[in-house]
């Protein structure tokens, strides 16, 4: 069902609303908000992120629930509190730097590394991916092409953040405890480990993905989100038939990086 729209005292007899007010729900408007946030903190809301960020593990289904609200009552699907984009970054940076010590790297190369993590892998990589998620999305997936039922753009990325969160915390804060001790050794148990934390991480992604995808109650064949499992299982019974280690070719790219 989809959520109703309030008729406030800025809309119109008939229930649309006046030119004044709707030049404040235009993309622009909303993108001016959010990023003018990013300078007042006492403004985010960092408790509710927090609640976001454990619900992510454990219900990821009540985040998108809280997102059906904000269009019933904001007008908009997507954040327009920048609180979960902060602590993601935090997570990110401490992370990193936990990553650089692990493989001992120096104070220049670890901030090189950080660098490269927050602006290529986070959100360069991060722009792609909700792009291209906001582009298929409109084009294959809605039920019926009209500008009142697209995909923002702001909430196809909100989706890669929560998705990505998931897979930070496994892969550059659960592994870091495995990495030099059992994940880099040459053995079995070694790649099964890592191999396996990789699994779980890229399938939080995937599975969160899609569950952002289909809280939308205008798309249709969501499903399609949830295929790359399949390709994914495959991928992981080949790394461990081959002995493929893909944490220790990670830190070796790492390492690779900072030179």
């Amino acid at each position: 069902m989809l959520p109703t729209t309030l008729v406030n005292s800025g809309s119109q007899g008939n229930g649309v609303l006046s030119p004044r007010d709707a030049a404040r729900h235009t993309a622009g408007a909303k993108r001016y908000k959010y990023l003018r946030r990013l300078f007042h903190f006492r403004q985010m809301d960092f408790e509710f992120a927090l609640w976001q960020m454990l619900y992510l593990f454990t219900s990821p289904q009540r985040v998108y629930r809280n997102f059906h609200y904000r269009k019933q009552t904001k007008d908009q699907w997507a954040r327009d509190d920048p609180a979960f984009l902060v602590l993601l970054s935090i997570w990110l940076c401490v992370s990193t730097i936990g990553f650089g010590f692990v493989l001992d790297m120096g104070f220049f190369e670890t901030i090189k590394l950080l660098l490269w993590v927050v602006f290529i892998d986070c959100v360069g990589v991060g722009l792609l991916i909700a792009t291209l998620m906001w582009f298929i999305s409109n084009k294959y997936l809605v039920k019926q092409q009209n500008r009142d039922y697209d995909v923002e753009w702001g909430y196809a990325f909100d989706v890669h953040l929560n998705a990505f969160y998931p897979l930070l915390v496994i892969l550059h804060f659960i592994q870091l405890f495995f990495i030099n001790y059992v994940i880099i050794s040459d053995s079995v148990i070694g790649y099964f480990v890592g191999n396996t934390l990789w699994l779980i991480a890229i399938g939080y992604y995937i599975y969160v993905t899609f569950l952002g995808y289909s809280a939308l109650p205008f798309l249709k064949n969501t499903a399609i989100l949830l295929y790359p499992f399949a390709l994914l299982i495959m991928l992981y019974l080949i790394s461990l038939a081959c002995g493929w280690n893909f944490t220790k070719m990670l830190c070796s790219f790492y390492k690779y990086r900072v030179k």
